[in-house]
């Protein structure tokens, strides 16, 4: 095997020791929700719907079994509803009384893996983590735990059988392959192949460029979906620039884009002591990467986004998975922690010279300061590409450096806004651009006559304060001068099924006490054990 296609084998091979070497355990047959129902009416909602129109309330929305059927003004804000105007119950039907809440299309999370054995996160735990912060559609971008364990996940789910999202699944390019595809005809049999076993798309690492532009000719031609980390390992070869132009429709995280946007050299700069599997190495270079880029607005940067919304490429940034190397104290101190994140998750993000994601070796002041640039200069390009109208959507990547499943993602949304997105386009970004970019727009990704009933329902606005979206909720004030908890997303409703988000949290409370009771574990800081 050449050289170039074993230290691609080795970031296969990498990823499924570090981040799921052993299944986890299924989730157990569905016991939460309510429905679906031959008829559904939630009444007296405003609704935020994922086009970026404006809120519109109070309306009524009618979901037979699992199809929204009528959308209708019901009357005015601060005026009494008039029961005439109302869409009429039949019998068999159930009313959800939402007046004075805000509803939204089912979040979509475009990089989720569903838990890990090293971790300690089995899908029940990840899934109503998920459902409860209102996630309906996970992608999955490596089955992780073999393609057949996620599939018949994804089928459960479809059918309902067990609380989950819908699951879109995307198999790591060569998983399974023996030997890992050295040409192009291999990379193209390998597509078909996975294709045939029922994958919705490929996630890449990276690979030699005959590999590469093969295996993306193939899929595209299939009509399958792409997503690629542009790891440093093939980008000098193969950046997003090349990627796109193959056919790939997503970039994850953001490797592969300052590479394809340097212009007085071509490689990073990296120390001459730097080695790819000390993870400090890898991660501390890579908050100095987007300052070896062209600075933003200059002609090469705006050549390289011009290139790439012609394309219609997607940007999933994942901004929460990296927060940490910008405040670490902030990340492992985050309050869910304390009774959301199992004692084996916890001891997995420790510091650690094996676990993925656990680099923190001797993280300092000078290592968040660059990372804190760093993001000004990657946030700068993800907002500009979304004001000249390319899609950014929201993933979250949890289960590693301190970002835990369901509150990761509404981190991300917080990112989002902190880039420059308006809220609007931040709930587009969770709603409507992931749709879109999973090619399921026609389903779902906005509240429109003839889509699938998945929808967000939340007491507080949104808009107003996204943190209102956490399972912990938004701290408030109140007439007293007492400090409350707002918020909390209050329904997730997924194929027409009702579920209490906030019951699904306390199973998840549940299940971390019981987990910690066992072994008598109580959470606590690096080196201070």
């Amino acid at each position: 095997m050449a050289t170039y296609q074993k230290f691609t084998f080795l970031l296969v091979f990498l990823f499924f020791v570090k981040f799921a070497s052993a299944q986890v355990e299924k989730a157990p047959p569905r016991s939460e929700g309510e429905g679906p129902y031959p008829q559904l009416i939630i009444r007296g909602v405003t609704l935020i719907n994922g086009n970026c129109a404006p809120p519109i309330g109070p309306v009524d929305i009618v979901v037979e079994d699992n199809r929204i059927v009528k959308i209708k003004n019901v009357g005015y804000p601060g005026v009494p509803i008039d029961p005439e105007k109302r869409p009429e119950l039949v019998e068999g039907g159930h009313e959800l009384n939402c007046e004075g809440m805000y509803l939204m299309p089912g979040f979509v999370d475009m990089h989720g893996h569903i838990g890990g054995k090293a971790q300690g996160a089995d899908a029940e735990y990840v899934f109503k983590l998920w459902m409860g912060h209102g996630i309906t559609t996970v992608r999955d971008p490596a089955c992780g735990n073999g393609l057949d364990w996620v599939l018949e996940q994804k089928s459960l789910s479809s059918e309902n059988k067990i609380t989950a999202p819908s699951i879109e699944a995307y198999t790591v390019f060569g998983q399974g392959a023996d030997p890992y595809p050295r040409n192009a005809d291999e990379a193209r049999q390998w597509v078909r192949d996975n294709a045939n076993k029922g994958a919705n798309g490929i996630k890449f690492f990276g690979a030699a460029p005959e590999i590469m532009a093969a295996a993306l000719d193939e899929n595209k031609k299939l009509g399958l979906r792409s997503a690629c980390h542009h790891a440093q390992m093939s980008v000098a070869e193969w950046n997003v620039l090349h990627s796109a132009r193959a056919g790939l429709t997503t970039m994850e995280h953001w490797y592969g884009l300052p590479e394809a946007l340097f212009n007085d050299r071509t490689v990073q700069d990296y120390p001459t002591d730097y080695n790819y599997l000390n993870e400090q190495n890898r991660f501390e270079e890579a908050g100095k990467l987007w300052r070896q880029a062209a600075a933003p607005y200059s002609e090469h940067w705006n050549k390289v986004m011009q290139e790439l919304l012609d394309l219609d490429f997607t940007l999933d940034p994942t901004f929460n998975i990296y927060e940490a190397n910008r405040d670490f104290q902030r990340a492992r101190r985050a309050e869910w922690h304390d009774e959301y994140t199992m004692p084996s998750l916890w001891r997995f993000y420790a510091p650690s010279r094996i676990s993925h994601g656990s680099y923190w070796l001797n993280w300092g002041t000078e290592q968040e300061v660059a990372w804190k640039e760093n993001y000004r200069l990657w946030m700068t390009f993800v907002n500009e590409y979304n004001n000249r109208g390319g899609r950014v959507t929201a993933g979250s990547d949890s289960g590693f450096i301190y970002q835990l499943y369901g509150f990761a993602y509404i981190r991300e949304l917080e990112l989002l806004r902190e880039a420059g997105l308006h809220p609007l386009e931040v709930i587009r970004s969770a709603t409507l651009n992931g749709a879109e970019a999973l090619g399921l727009a026609d389903q779902i990704g906005t509240v429109e006559v003839g889509k699938l009933a998945d929808f967000v329902i939340v007491e507080e606005n949104p808009l107003s304060n996204l943190k209102v979206l956490y399972g912990t909720g938004a701290i408030k004030v109140n007439e007293n001068n007492e400090a409350v908890r707002v918020g909390g997303v209050k329904y997730t409703v997924k194929d027409g099924i009702v579920y209490d988000a906030k019951k699904l949290l306390a199973d998840v409370r549940e299940m971390v006490r019981l987990a910690k009771g066992e072994e008598e574990y109580e959470i606590k800081q690096p080196g201070m054990d």
